[in-house]
């Protein structure tokens, strides 16, 4: 099913082409300084099809993901903008996805976002005005030429958009209605959270194949067993399973045991894929070793 890479190719060619393709998360500063960014991305390149930049990651403040998405089309990389819509109404969402199109950024994740209790300014006031599936229908009317209420464009936008999705959430079955909604309002692909379980993506995979969405599936580097843990308490839908735990507690080197951990997960996962999405923490330096190999084998 795999074909080799074409670096000239955009993420949406060659997903429709039946590429596999690699995805990596790299959160924008708190600052305005995008030198660190920029510099993590281009360690990238030959690695990765494109580059997600984060939105307010967990309701923490950062600078916009417009312009470090920007910078890094104007360098070459392919970012994928996530945006949310937690913290803008439906002017300001149909405003930044404007400028985006601008400014050459193509690919849109569409996302709920984090609630405000979980950041850094827990005063401040959350918005969602539209949630992700109508975030998607604002793409999807802007992709026609016209805004949402009805009223023409001056040039037309031509976004490839995607969206979240669990596929370890339980119960499995009520996620399949939101997800189905998710690519009847225009995702093309679903960039999913972290998987521990490759069976689960398996069973996923199978389930949104009908809707005709590709799956890009998620992998954490998990850096110590003090972060599994935490992720297994605090975020829902995931649960890193006790023998993965084990694996990085009964260890001296736990950031080690954690890339062999994200290695072995991505080359579980790639039968039942159309690509991996590395969350690798602030440790990109590790994204090409987890990657390795990745494309060569058959799918």
């Amino acid at each position: 099913m795999s074909t080799p890479n074409t670096m000239s190719s955009t993420l949406r060619e060659k997903l429709e082409s039946n590429h596999f393709v690699v995805t990596a998360e790299v959160c924008p500063p708190k600052g305005c300084d995008c030198g660190e960014f920029m510099e993590k991305s281009r360690s990238l390149k030959g690695s990765v099809d494109a580059v997600n930049v984060t939105d307010n990651q967990g309701a923490n403040v950062r600078i916009s993901p417009l312009a470090p998405a920007a910078l890094l089309v104007r360098d070459g990389i392919e970012p994928i903008l996530q945006l949310t819509c937690r913290d803008r109404n439906r002017l300001a969402l149909q405003s930044e996805l404007l400028a985006a199109a601008a400014l050459g950024v193509t690919n849109i994740l569409s996302l709920t976002g984090d609630h405000i209790s979980f950041g850094d300014h827990a005063g401040s006031k959350p918005v969602f005005d539209l949630d992700s599936v109508q975030l998607l229908q604002t793409i999807a009317a802007l992709n026609s030429g016209k805004d949402i209420s009805g009223a023409p464009l001056h040039g037309t936008t031509s976004f490839y958009a995607g969206a979240a999705a669990a596929p370890e959430a339980e119960p499995f079955d009520l996620t399949l209605p939101k997800l189905a909604k998710k690519a009847a309002a225009g995702a093309r692909f679903f960039q999913t959270q972290a998987i521990f379980l490759p069976e689960r993506l398996a069973r996923f995979t199978e389930a949104v194949r009908p809707l005709g969405v590709k799956v890009i599936a998620g992998i954490i580097l998990l850096k110590s067993a003090g972060m599994a843990r935490y992720i297994t308490k605090n975020i829902p839908g995931l649960k890193v399973p006790p023998e993965l735990v084990a694996e990085l507690e009964d260890t001296e080197r736990p950031l080690e045991a954690g890339v062999a951990i994200a290695r072995r997960l991505a080359a579980a996962a790639r039968p039942f894929c159309d690509g991996v999405h590395i969350m690798a923490m602030g440790r990109e330096e590790h994204i090409p070793d987890i990657v390795a190999g990745l494309r060569t084998e058959d799918h």
